[in-house]
């Protein structure tokens, strides 16, 4: 975005992208806070350093039986749902691009995002910021969120409202917000995100940082090889997929 213009297209330009490379730390970073949040392991973590000792076990629901909702089926939220199959969850997406031929293949079940928020225990958003996607997580989302649910953000802060989801996270302490994202990023310095006991912030980690970094310039390399070859590139970017691309 903001770099391949439709002179590009024009010209018949080939482009491709390392995304399939910085996908790999995000969906590592996905699953691990997934499976954690399902043991309540913030809410409990937290909850002991606040109060200085071991406090009363909250009901954990773990990931036997779970259902983890997942928003977009891209090519990140594809890959957690490959990771999810290792585990007894049962995944359902929101995803107005999917067929339910996809969604069949991936075992996944198709819901309206109405619904996915009031089913799952654990949400992640992995949507791109596109116009039509800005402020598209409500408040009214995070209200109808399941006793002790999770919401986990590595995508973009702007997808959410995020006023609103402050305001639900003030008023129902069981629920639990893990965001990689803000918007604004960093949070202003007086926002509530900062200090709310169920919000854990990290500062925009999830994706390829330093040695990670390495993958996404072998596959590069590799791409330019292929290239020079003749042969079809791995991470083809088309005119259509760049549109609904973050």
């Amino acid at each position: 975005k903001g770099i391949v213009t439709d002179a590009f297209w024009a010209h018949g330009i080939q482009i491709t992208s390392a995304a399939a490379a910085n996908a790999v730390p995000v969906v590592e970073y996905t699953l691990s806070q997934i499976l954690f949040c399902l043991k309540l392991g913030w809410r409990h973590a937290l909850e002991i350093r606040r109060e200085q000792r071991y406090p009363g076990r909250h009901h954990v629901p773990g990931a036997y039986g779970s259902t983890v909702g997942l928003i977009s089926l891209g090519l990140i939220g594809r890959r957690v749902c490959e990771m999810l199959r290792l585990f007894d969850v049962r995944v359902i997406a929101y995803d107005p691009f999917a067929t339910p031929h996809e969604a069949a293949a991936l075992g996944v079940e198709l819901v309206a995002l109405d619904e996915l928020f009031q089913r799952a225990d654990v949400v992640s958003l992995h949507a791109p910021w596109l116009k039509e996607t800005e402020r598209l997580i409500t408040g009214a989302h995070f209200a109808a969120m399941k006793p002790n649910a999770a919401f986990i953000n590595t995508a973009r802060g702007a997808i959410v409202a995020e006023d609103e989801m402050i305001a639900i996270l003030q008023q129902r302490p069981d629920l639990q917000a893990v965001l990689d994202v803000t918007y604004p990023e960093p949070p202003v310095p007086d926002s509530p995100l900062y200090t709310l006991p169920n919000v854990v912030l990290t500062p925009h980690i999830a994706g390829s940082l330093d040695d990670e970094c390495r993958r996404m310039g072998r596959m590069m390399v590799d791409e330019l090889a292929r290239f020079l070859a003749g042969q079809p590139l791995h991470g083809a970017v088309t005119q259509a997929k760049e549109a609904i691309s973050a």
